[in-house]
């Protein structure tokens, strides 16, 4: 399967969403207020924002109105090449993450966003892409945190740095930081705890993590990367808000984008925060955690083939 194929069904209930919207919208005979209204609306339940939206409005418009189109695939075609031109800038290429040997990335996010699993799968990417990798198992808070990397980590074959439940997770930061240095091992992947619901508590937390990881080297951690699910549409908004307090975020994995018809919040995310998009994850195998592609992810969301 190519990787557009995979982008084309992770997306697909967002697609179907739109596609449905945009064929009553296309079969109007008159583009007038109302219609532009309607398109405006049918983008915004996607997730994607107002501003976005009105933004895609405003192209829709001027094709239809300067260009005089009637085949309203080609319209959806043009409005996918602007949408990829803008969102290119928000592609990180995950190929060239932990170049540098004991490159130290520590992933955060709310509990049930699949932080634990994208970490299993960062480190089976990076395996494949011939990168050693340690797990450090910081979420100490839950101990089905640590038994599902430590699985993870008996399944990609790397090793795993862990301790007791409720013990110092910056303890565990620091050995797993220390181990990679050690052993030059290329990408040290650090579990972290995401209970939002006690933000001062979780904020020193972190911010004895990225202390202690400091003193091991002043260039720790090289990346700070945010999971978040898709599924919770905007509210991923109010996340993205709350982590960047704690500690500047450098990456983004959006989660779970094949369950949900609101993949348009991706939009919302990149144009709001300016933050790169590390991967996307569109499915629970091994495999579906995908680098972001701005050209494939804005043709799968309206419905365009390659």
């Amino acid at each position: 399967m190519s990787l557009f194929d995979k982008f084309k069904i992770g997306l697909g209930k967002s697609s179907d969403g739109l596609s449905t919207g945009f064929k009553n919208i296309f079969s109007k005979k008159k583009i007038d207020e109302n219609v532009l209204t309607e398109f405006e609306e049918l983008i915004i339940s996607s997730d994607a924002g107002v501003d976005v939206a009105k933004e895609l409005r405003k192209d829709f418009e001027n094709f239809k109105i300067d260009k005089k189109l009637d085949d309203h695939k080609e319209i959806l075609k043009l409005l996918a090449d602007k949408l990829a031109i803008n969102l290119q800038k928000y592609e990180k290429d995950l190929s060239l993450m932990g170049n540098a040997k004991s490159s130290v990335i520590v992933v955060s996010g709310v509990n049930g966003v699949g932080k634990t699993t994208s970490i299993g799968k960062l480190g089976k990417y990076f395996k494949d892409n011939n990168r050693s990798v340690v797990f450090g198992a910081a979420d100490t808070f839950r101990a089905a945190a640590i038994d599902q990397l430590q699985v993870w980590a008996a399944k990609v074959k790397v090793d795993i740095i862990k301790s007791e439940i409720n013990s110092d997770p910056a303890s565990v930061a620091f050995k797993t930081a220390e181990f990679a240095k050690k052993n030059e091992i290329d990408v040290a992947l650090i579990d972290t705890a995401g209970r939002l619901q006690n933000k001062k508590n979780l904020m020193e937390e972190y911010k004895k993590i990225i202390n202690v990881l400091k003193k091991i080297d002043e260039s720790f951690p090289n990346e700070v990367i945010l999971v978040l699910d898709a599924t919770t549409g905007q509210n991923a908004l109010n996340q993205v808000e709350e982590f960047s307090k704690i500690h500047n975020l450098t990456g983004l994995i959006i989660t779970k984008l094949d369950s949900t018809a609101k993949g348009g919040v991706v939009l919302a995310i990149c144009k709001k925060y300016n933050l790169p998009i590390v991967a996307i994850g569109m499915g629970e195998k091994e495999d579906d955690l995908q680098p972001f592609n701005a050209e494939y992810f804005s043709k799968a969301l309206l419905g365009i083939e390659t």
